[in-house]
């Protein structure tokens, strides 16, 4: 099978070009960065691109953002995505995209060769290849996604005011409640939320950090709701 590799890494770029090689593979480009990859499918016609989730100049999401695009412009080309660790909204986001065949898997798999060879050869099949800790920690983030799903939006209001570490009496006067209605609306987010009285931490630290996890920390809190309506 003809190969693009894209990792910073000396060592483990260097590692792969050897270890697929071995194999029987032709490793036609072995990237540093992302700055040539598009160039590079073009010219070497790669039957599957293994890149790096976090890649030079920052080493956020420039290999997320390749692959990405990658599967935009070349949707039959399988593309392999090597983690330090999960990013559970970058798998989410490489999953949801249309594209062909496409693998998520933690570097550490990469130790066990045969286990990594097989994967290599099986996306490069078309089949699509999970690590399995990313399995379960997307399984993890939809039940928390499920939980916020059941709150109310007045429910959703004071909860993103709860986040920005706002006071029982200053979510009040800002929505124009009764102290007594917003701590009727907490026990409700809590319930709701099942974080339940003995919960280890803060049951309120813990709701703010359901909302962050929910994407609020993209969107930013929702603007309360002010006015007769309550």
């Amino acid at each position: 099978m003809r190969i693009l590799i894209c990792e910073d890494s000396v060592l483990l770029r260097e590692g792969l070009v050897r270890l697929l090689a071995d194999a029987g593979h032709d490793v036609v480009a072995a990237l540093p960065d992302a700055s040539e990859l598009d160039e590079s499918v073009v010219a070497t016609d790669p039957e599957l691109c293994i890149l790096d989730v976090r890649l030079p100049p920052t080493y956020t999401d420039e290999g997320i953002r390749a692959a990405l695009r990658l599967r935009a412009a070349h949707p039959q080309l399988p593309v392999l995505v090597l983690s330090q660790y999960v990013e559970e909204r970058y798998a989410s986001e490489l999953i949801a995209a249309n594209g062909g065949a496409l693998g998520y898997l933690l570097k550490d798999r990469v130790a066990d060769v045969a286990d990594f060879l097989d994967t290599v050869r099986r996306i490069g099949g078309g089949a699509t290849v999970l690590d399995p800790e990313v399995i379960a920690q997307l399984l993890n983030r939809r039940t928390r996604d499920e939980r916020m799903q059941r709150l109310t939006e007045r429910e959703s209001t004071v909860l993103a005011l709860i986040a920005e570490g706002r006071s029982n009496q200053s979510i009040a006067a800002t929505l124009f409640l009764s102290e007594a209605s917003v701590e009727k609306h907490i026990t409700a987010i809590f319930q709701k939320l099942e974080l339940e009285p003995g919960e280890s931490g803060n049951r309120r630290v813990l709701a703010a950090l359901a909302h962050v996890e929910h994407g609020a920390g993209e969107t930013g809190p929702q603007t309360p709701q002010t006015g007769a309506s309550r």
